[in-house]
């Protein structure tokens, strides 16, 4: 895989140019017009993992691709990617015209924990397709961005984090009320929680090597001190799944996109995902994809 694109490598790539500030107290941010980038000025964006966030607004048709996903955008979309996500967009030449923002973690290190939200979770959606009115009320949030940022008030830092919060909550409030939302937080879903981020750590993966270290459930019960049982149950309550289901699924979903995404050969992508012999790998995928990992490749 493509090494992890820094905020740095963002703007030399994009620029040629260093912001003074991007190392200071406050962390980083900053917003751009979409336009010079798209269109007959579009460059391909390749799949790989940024150290940053981004909010953008894309006005346009085009195709994005997130994990082993494809969500076409039929017309116009507010999207969000974050450091744990790879993405891709193609056919950027038929977008018209957009904004975005980038900021890295420091920004909003005592403004609240983004990963909790939806948007920018793995699981979560990170598209939002939007009509024409969405669209003006998002541009106008945008068009604040870019007025704020080049203003000289003492507050402008603070003024920005709201702005990127009502990005945020405008997505959100597209989304229906889940029936997991409405719970109270108990034992089970805390557990599960934990469960469900310390498998995601272990993603994606980036070197061919064994990263992925815990892949029963007894060897994440172990990990976070509680019995095997007691794991098992609050995962089924949470996600009506079993544990060894969950962990399956995301091992296939991480072995889609190396074998969609990477140059390394079934072993390599095998050995990276923790398995001891490539059959093992290959009855694994068959298993559950009903194809073989060179087929799946070359389809």
């Amino acid at each position: 895989m493509n090494k992890v694109e820094s905020i740095e490598d963002f703007y030399k790539r994009k620029f040629n140019w260093l912001p003074d500030n991007i190392r200071n107290e406050i962390g980083h941010f900053n917003v751009f017009p979409l336009d010079p980038y798209v269109g007959e000025n579009a460059q391909p964006v390749p799949y790989k993992r940024r150290d940053f966030y981004k909010v953008m607004l894309v006005v346009g048709p085009a195709r994005v691709h997130y994990a082993d996903k494809v969500v076409e955008v039929k017309k116009q979309a507010l999207s969000f990617s974050n450091p744990k996500i790879p993405y891709k967009w193609e056919y950027t030449e038929k977008i018209r015209s957009g904004f975005f923002c980038i900021f890295n973690q420091h920004f909003f290190s005592h403004f609240g924990n983004l990963n909790q939200y939806e948007v920018f979770q793995p699981g979560g959606n990170h598209v939002y397709e939007l009509t024409d009115e969405q669209v003006e009320k998002v541009r106008q949030v945008f068009a604040r961005m870019q007025e704020e940022i080049a203003s000289e008030y003492a507050h402008k830092y603070d003024m920005l984090r709201n702005l990127v919060f009502e990005l945020l909550h405008f997505a959100l409030k597209m989304e229906p009320v889940s029936s997991l939302g409405k719970q109270r937080i108990n034992a089970s879903q805390r557990i599960a929680t934990l469960f469900l981020e310390l498998l995601e750590r272990q993603f994606p993966i980036e070197d061919a090597h064994p990263v992925v270290a815990l892949r029963s459930a007894t060897e994440f019960a172990q990990q976070l001190n509680v019995h095997v049982n007691h794991l098992n149950r609050a995962v089924k309550e949470v996600t009506d799944k079993t544990t060894t289901q969950v962990i399956a699924e995301r091992l296939l979903q991480e072995a889609k996109i190396l074998l969609k995404h990477s140059t390394w050969n079934v072993s390599e992508i095998a050995y990276s995902l923790g398995f001891s012999e490539v059959t093992h790998f290959n009855n694994f995928f068959k298993k559950h994809m009903g194809t073989s990992p060179l087929k799946f490749r070359n389809a």
